[in-house]
């Protein structure tokens, strides 16, 4: 296995800020930069590389970063240049991101979008374009956007989706939060019963996911517990600022002061930043159980001073599959290119759980010290066909990365 030898604390230091997509931000993505900026390129020379967009809310942010980080060490194997654009999670800047990357000649383009409202634009632009394209961290919600799902399915060049399952891991949330946990810190034993939802972006098919498994976890625990029942307020929104969700911290101490758990939904990790710096400020750390899915740079002394309590994500591998079905399209291996009339291929991947210090620890040797896959076991993933890739990346875990490391 690989290691590499950097902190994600000094990654996030050793990475520019991204100042928006205007028309030269934009372009300058497709165009190559300094690495963590709007755009970067990975490995050796690019005149024989097949080349593929990231459109990424932010390359910057703890979540971010890390994802960039499999991406290019995956890019630097496959031999793959690969271009950024951060588009911030404004919708606006999500369709003209991937109107960039298509003019800067990439082939594909892997892409976390904010809403599903945005995937018929970004899906057009590439099928006029010819630009293969997937999603990481989404899925277009067949439900909720029955026009845009069409949209995907009627696409020659929509890949598919790599996402999570986003409604088990707000059930697995709920239960860590409302069971009594007697190796908690005392003032977190008693499990939570009034418990406060900040979300991220209206819209956002992920958030609504994870709303409706938190929702889910709650009606199971009320069944189970009826004169002890949990209380799940209706989400705030704090967009993708570490402002706003200080804000939103503050507003919910304020109207809710029986409040005992706070669960801030996700957003790239700036939100969760800003709700638990503000918790501190009010001296309330290890007062309330805060719930999270995404993994702190700070996550191991968070979970020793009780500033969080249960984390879920972490393996950031979702962006590694997405770019792996993109490059096997763009190589013309028919199992990965798109039918019309067909969805796309689907990866669910099961979460990573860290309620403890000794399971981060774990986490941390495995996923964030190192690589989770040697640059062979890349080379092999590339190779595979759809259904032996779905079924390495369902079966990635902290127990399955010990075995291989192991062997």
């Amino acid at each position: 296995m690989q290691t590499i030898n950097i902190s994600r604390r000094g990654l996030l230091k050793g990475m520019c800020a991204v100042a928006g997509l205007g028309l030269v931000g934009g372009l300058a993505a497709c165009n190559g930069g300094g690495a963590g900026g709007a755009g970067s390129s990975a490995g050796g020379d690019s005149g024989d590389k097949i080349k593929i967009g990231v459109s990424i809310w932010s390359s910057t942010d703890a979540l971010g970063s890390l994802s960039k980080k499999v991406l290019d060490n995956a890019a630097g194997i496959l031999n793959v240049e690969l271009q950024y654009v951060d588009q911030g999670h404004v919708s606006e800047q999500v369709t003209q991101s991937v109107e960039t990357l298509c003019a800067g000649g990439c082939q594909g383009i892997v892409l976390c979008n904010s809403a599903d409202s945005e995937m018929q634009a970004c899906i057009n632009t590439c099928d006029q374009n010819e630009v293969y394209l997937a999603q990481f961290y989404r899925m277009i919600n067949k439900d909720n956007s029955p026009d845009v799902y069409k949209v995907a399915q009627n696409s020659k060049f929509y890949v598919g989706a790599v996402h999570e399952d986003e409604v088990g891991n707000g059930e697995r949330l709920i239960e860590l939060l409302t069971k009594d946990n007697p190796d908690a810190p005392a003032s977190l034993q008693k499990g939570a019963r009034k418990i406060c939802l900040e979300g991220w972006t209206v819209g956002d098919a992920t958030f609504q996911e994870r709303w409706k498994g938190y929702k889910s976890g709650v009606e199971t625990w009320n069944k189970a517990h009826a004169d002890d029942k949990a209380t799940l307020t209706d989400p705030v929104y704090a967009d993708t600022s570490s402002a706003k969700g200080s804000q939103v911290t503050q507003q919910f101490v304020n109207n809710n002061p029986d409040m005992d758990a706070l669960i801030i939904a996700g957003g790239g990790g700036d939100p969760l930043v800003g709700s638990i710096g503000q918790l501190a400020n009010m001296d309330m750390t290890g007062k309330i159980r805060v719930a999270s899915t995404d993994f702190l740079d700070d996550l191991k002394d968070q979970l020793k001073s009780g500033g969080m309590y249960c984390e879920s994500g972490g393996h950031f591998c979702d962006p590694l599959f997405s770019l792996l079905m993109v490059y096997n399209a763009i190589k013309g291996n028919e199992d990965y290119k798109p039918k019309q009339g067909d969805f796309g291929h689907e990866i669910k991947f099961p979460y990573i759980f860290v309620s403890s210090v000794a399971e981060y620890e774990d986490y941390e040797k495995y996923f964030v010290d190192d690589q989770p896959y040697s640059d062979d076991e890349i080379k092999d993933l590339a190779k595979k066909d759809f259904d032996d890739l779905n079924k390495a990346a369902t079966s990635l875990s902290i127990e399955d990365v010990k075995k291989r490391h192991k062997k």
